[in-house]
């Protein structure tokens, strides 16, 4: 499990650089920019996310397109992505379906078209830079080296369990004028907050677990992560649109089905998920196939 605990430290190294050098780098940048502190602190973990994961890749050997999950050509990944992108798409506006059926979810006023096609152009941008950055790093560098040192099935179960406590990392605010030097310790424990009411969060946190599983699967299903990133792009778009469309229903008589977390993720979207693993799997391990059988003759052609 080394190379999981490697992972881990760089994690835990990004936390105490906030905790540490948040507060520095705010005294610095206040007084020339208006900058949240929140922000300043945010955007040095992920420099310092960034800085360790190159490094990071470079010491355990997976600085290369294939560890990186990136190993087919760049056709193929696109068009294994864009494929994946509309099954996402369908799966999840299938749960957005069943929540409406079920009376979970009340409609806010409609929004103009322009608006509209605003936030589904936006979600769509954000949902695919969520699924790259994650997926590069869990489905691609992590699952490789867990995968290397201690098989697939650790590597699928341990970056699962990862993605899904990456979750519940809260957004903290703190006013300029109540930062302080001890903010930055602050800021963290209230990153950290959903973590002090573990069965508050359950419901959601073992829906997320499973969505890791199935993306996982896919990876080992295929060999890199395009259809990781499809997915998770398609969930998250219609995820994004859905949260400023709908609130859940006050009063729902199958309230519980949907998380307090966020009013989306919980009990029914990990059925979903259970349902929706199987016919995946069988879906790309037969892509998998094609996709292997087709670049051996490749291949040998070129030889």
């Amino acid at each position: 499990m080394r190379a999981f605990a490697w992972f881990l430290g760089l994690m835990a190294v990004a936390f105490a650089a906030v905790a540490v050098l948040a507060y520095p780098a705010w005294m610095l940048l206040h007084p020339h920019f208006d900058f949240p502190f929140h922000r300043i602190a945010e955007r040095l973990g992920m420099l310092v996310l960034l800085l360790g994961f190159v490094g990071l890749a470079r010491h355990l050997g997976l600085a290369d397109r294939a560890s990186l999950g990136y190993g087919v050509p760049r056709r193929i990944f696109i068009r294994e992505m864009g494929i994946a992108l509309g099954l996402g798409v369908a799966s999840m506006l299938a749960v957005v379906g069943i929540m409406a059926a079920l009376g979970l979810l009340e409609w806010r006023a409609e929004s103009h078209h322009t608006a509209l096609a605003k936030l589904i152009a936006s979600s769509a941008l954000s949902g695919f830079a969520v699924a790259f950055i994650e997926e590069t790093f869990l489905r691609g560098a992590m699952h490789t080296a867990i995968e290397r040192e201690s098989g697939t099935r650790a590597a699928v179960l341990l970056t699962a369990l990862l993605y899904a406590a990456t979750h519940f990392f809260g957004k903290v605010h703190i006013p300029a004028a109540q930062v302080s030097a001890h903010s930055g310790l602050d800021l963290l424990a209230g990153t950290l907050h959903a973590f002090a009411h573990p069965l508050s969060i359950a419901d959601a946190f073992l829906a997320l677990a499973a969505v890791g599983v199935v993306l996982g699967l896919v990876r080992v299903a295929t060999g890199n992560i395009a259809g990781c990133i499809g997915l998770h792009a398609g969930w998250v778009w219609v995820m994004l649109v859905a949260h400023d469309l709908a609130q859940p229903r006050s009063g729902a008589a199958l309230a519980f089905l949907l998380s307090r977390f966020d009013g989306f993720v919980g009990w029914l979207v990990l059925l979903w998920t259970l349902l929706l693993a199987v016919p995946l799997w069988r879906f790309y391990a037969a892509r998998g196939r094609r996709l292997a059988a087709g670049q051996a003759a490749t291949s040998r052609a070129i030889n």
